[in-house]
């Protein structure tokens, strides 16, 4: 282990800053930085991404808990189908060809990029908010959270076998290029399985972080098991980039209510599309 990759600490934390800002996993963040700025094997990217993710969202996951908004129980019935998945997508990732994984690791980046860029407005979030209240909430609600200010959140899940399926894609993605399942997550909760956005946000923060935690259980595993050069690469990383994102995480919750998150989803939105190319591009030219 050594101190060459000192600067991560300050670039962990701005990372760490938008994304917490946005709404979006660090490692999507991290892995392609990884991969194009340092060089490192996209395997070993991938799963130093995910090491670095998982202490970034405890931080939200702890933040959503205090404001009594996770819907564990639908949660759970989530888990039960990103985690097996996440696992086997771990297990691709160590055995697939770099340039296979670095191909699939854009597609995952244009797929992010394109959920930016379609994200609705918020004035359609809270009319989506007042349609499922109106349709879904009251007596005919199957599940009510009280909040941590007291107010009541009714609603119904629909779609529920949809929203496992799609999941459990995203579980497997964030097991093979760590990204894909939040941003799944939260388009589907809220539009299709009609759940309110805050505890759609909030559920999707807590089912991503105990994913992520899984798949990047199962990548320390291999680092370990290689030993050698790659663990102290990966070790020589994160004891920069984990204060980095635990600094950054609270960093974003700050500023976030002060940007534009429209605007703010329409620029990463661009630079997602830009990072996928040039990702892809390693592998093509």
């Amino acid at each position: 282990m050594t101190l060459e990759y000192w600067y991560m600490l300050p670039v962990g934390t701005l990372v760490a800053t938008v994304a917490m800002a946005a709404g979006v996993g660090g490692a999507t963040f991290f892995s392609p930085l990884f991969i194009l700025a340092l060089g490192l094997s996209p395997e070993v990217a991938i799963g130093t991404g995910l090491i670095t993710e998982v202490f970034g969202f405890a931080s939200g996951v702890y933040a959503y808990a205090h404001k009594r908004l996770i819907d564990y129980r639908l949660g759970v019935t989530l888990l039960i189908v990103t985690v097996p998945a996440a696992i086997f997508g771990t297990w691709v990732s160590g055995r697939a060809d770099p340039d296979v994984l670095k191909v699939i690791l854009g597609a995952g980046l244009f797929a992010v990029a394109a959920s930016f860029l379609r994200a609705p407005e918020r004035k359609d979030v809270l009319r989506m908010d007042k349609a499922i209240d109106e349709e879904y909430g009251g007596a005919k609600a199957e599940t009510c959270l009280k909040s941590a200010t007291g107010e009541n959140i009714c609603y119904t899940v629909c779609n529920k076998y949809e929203g496992r399926a799609i999941a459990g894609i995203g579980g497997l993605f964030v097991g093979m290029i760590s990204t894909g399942l939040g941003e799944l997550n939260q388009y589907f909760l809220l539009q299709r399985c009609r759940v309110p956005s805050r505890v759609s946000v909030a559920t999707s923060v807590f089912v991503v972080a105990v994913t992520a935690l899984t798949a990047a259980g199962g990548h320390l595993f291999q680092f370990m098991r290689t030993g050698g050069d790659v663990m102290d690469t990966v070790l020589s990383i994160v004891i920069f980039t984990v204060p980095g994102v635990i600094i950054g995480a609270q960093l974003g919750s700050a500023v976030s209510g002060r940007i534009s998150e429209h605007t703010t989803e329409r620029v990463l939105g661009v630079l997602f599309a830009i990072v996928a190319l040039l990702t892809i591009g390693e592998v093509v030219l």
